[in-house]
């Protein structure tokens, strides 16, 4: 089996034996699409009907992350959400570079393979669409939207990562240690319960799961490596794009260190609405109150805690 199929393999399996049934269900929206420049299909969720939002994943994560915010917005808006180049359940060409340019370059060609498909344009009728970017992928619709001027109206970063601060390649050697070490079985579920606000309570076999899943896709480790001897994403917050920011945080979020939260809040300002009792993953913690925000011209103050932590 080629790494093509077995990452398609690897999704089907996840519509019928993921133990989480929201995880299954949006499993079962993956297509696989061709990208111009990019050998072979690609993982898309595709789900809902309206205007249309694209969803961007963290780092060494995967679509699947969205499984609990994506029933809460599909019943108003068309949801596209990939897999971001390197990670996830995409195939991983042993001879392809990993890095910030190659996410962006598979996004790109994602864009204009919607436009193909008549799902987005500059949205759907002819207007611009939604962004979402979780942790890393918040760096991520940041650099896509300065690349894509006009493509998005409105944007939504949750507990964003990479805004600011300076790319830390690491060299060699340490880049595989770094590698084999978020291989551990014991290193994957302490991450996973530090991304929680309360873990005793809300982490079990189906979070840990959906945590590790993806590590089966054939390549992962070398394009986790090429990712870290990259820099990965870093000081992608200035300038800002000109559209409309909101941005959500956990008041718990134990993954991003206080001097990167204060740096991070320091360049977004009044955007930051801070979630009591949510940690690293809003979307996960407290969805209803990520699609209320998205819904919302402003987030409802009941969400929100008093000052910014």
């Amino acid at each position: 089996m080629n790494r093509h199929d077995a990452s398609r393999e690897l999704v089907d399996q996840a519509t019928r034996q993921l133990l989480d049934p929201q995880g299954r269900h949006l499993a079962g929206a993956v297509q696989w699409w061709p990208l111009e420049g990019f050998e072979g299909l690609w993982p898309v969720a595709v789900l809902g009907e309206g205007p249309p939002v694209l969803l961007l994943h963290g780092f060494d994560s995967s679509f699947l992350e969205f499984r609990r915010l994506a029933p809460l917005l599909a019943q108003r808006h068309r949801l596209i959400i990939p897999d971001l180049f390197g990670f996830g359940f995409t195939p991983r060409d042993p001879l392809a570079e990993y890095g910030p340019a190659a996410v962006l370059a598979h996004l790109e060609a994602l864009l204009k393979a919607l436009e193909a498909r008549g799902l987005a344009g500059k949205g759907e009728a002819g207007q611009p669409f939604g962004l979402i970017g979780a942790s890393m992928g918040g760096a991520v619709a940041v650099e896509l939207a300065r690349c894509r001027p006009g493509q998005f109206n409105r944007m939504l970063l949750l507990a964003p990562a990479g805004l600011t601060g300076r790319p830390m390649p690491l060299p060699p050697v340490l880049d595989g240690l770094g590698v084999r070490f978020l291989a551990l079985p014991g290193v994957r579920r302490g991450l996973c319960r530090s991304a929680f606000a309360q873990p005793d309570r809300d982490v079990g076999p189906a979070e840990l799961e959906i945590a590790s899943l993806h590590l089966a896709t054939p390549g992962w480790a070398e394009a986790l490596r090429r990712f870290a001897r990259s820099g990965g994403f870093a000081g992608c917050g200035e300038p800002l794009p000109p559209l409309p920011i909101q941005v959500l945080w956990g008041a718990d979020d134990r993954i991003l260190r206080p001097p990167q939260k204060r740096a991070a809040q320091a360049l977004l300002g009044e955007r930051v609405q801070e979630l009591a009792d949510c940690g690293h993953l809003p979307h996960i913690d407290q969805p209803d109150q990520v699609a209320i925000t998205w819904h919302s011209p402003e987030p409802a103050p009941a969400a929100v805690a008093a000052g910014h932590g």
